[in-house]
């Protein structure tokens, strides 16, 4: 072999044993960096454990505020007919509400349309429908004489009645719920460390979630024969109670 050769060879097998020396540091360093700080120095520290339990408090309150669509509906042949006695009945029905102090009366809406027939396949043009409804709010023990009078001086529609408790008492509520659910949760952990044998340590942690479930809308009927019925007897209304509910979860180190 010619020295030519041997000095080739000799500088391939030199830039090939560099090559592995790389390669073989990269691996090494990759192990190093992947291997976590507690196996480098021998030691294991044991993960934390937690038990996370979910509470439930409801307390009920006295509903004693109604919430009221009421207004008035009037049909005729065209729309000067109807326009002009649905606001003169309105009127009058606005005004008794302002003499009985309601709370938040305002506007829920105001219609003017025609009424249709079909027969015989053909569209006719019967007259015209016209409504004025309000809303207010009133205390639940007045609401049934009020809506007796309402209908009297010339209301026609109650859409619907719903019941709720002052902003005060749900928030009185709402404290004692948070502490029925907080008791609940706790009963739950010692229930279940118990009959594992644990032992809590510490709560580490607490989520607070308040939910309120307001009384379902009460429909009533709607028309003048509500109103003939009014002239004999007095409506009774009931506003029943509300249901106040929270939740608490609680994070619990053992």
């Amino acid at each position: 072999m010619n020295l030519s050769l041997q000095s080739g060879f000799k500088s391939t097998a030199w830039n090939r044993l560099k090559s592995l020396s790389l390669v073989l540091g990269l691996l090494s360093l990759t192990a190093c960096q992947s291997v976590p700080a507690q196996m480098q120095t021998g030691h294991f520290a044991p993960l934390p454990r937690t038990l996370s339990v979910s509470g439930k408090g409801e307390v009920s309150i006295p509903a004693t505020i109604a919430k009221v669509n009421l207004g008035v509906e009037v049909q005729g042949k065209t729309a000067a007919q109807v326009q002009p006695e649905v606001a003169k009945r309105s009127e009058a029905v606005v005004k008794l509400l302002k003499e009985r102090k309601v709370e938040k009366l305002k506007t829920a809406g105001i219609n003017l349309s025609p009424t249709y027939s079909f027969q015989n396949n053909e569209q006719r043009l019967n007259g015209y429908a016209g409504s004025n409804i309000v809303s207010f709010e009133i205390a639940t023990d007045k609401v049934g004489t009020l809506l007796d009078d309402a209908i009297k001086a010339g209301a026609t529609r109650i859409d619907g009645i719903s019941f709720t408790a002052t902003e005060e008492a749900i928030a009185a509520a709402q404290k004692l719920a948070l502490g029925e659910a907080t008791e609940d949760a706790k009963k739950q952990a010692d229930a279940v460390f118990t009959t594992l044998s644990f032992k809590s340590q510490e709560i580490v942690g607490i989520q607070i979630n308040a939910a309120n479930t307001p009384m379902p809308p009460m429909p009533m009927p709607v028309g003048v024969p509500l109103a003939q019925e009014a002239k004999n007897s007095v409506t009774q209304v009931v506003g029943g109670e509300q249901q106040v509910q929270s939740f608490v979860t609680l994070q619990i180190r053992y």
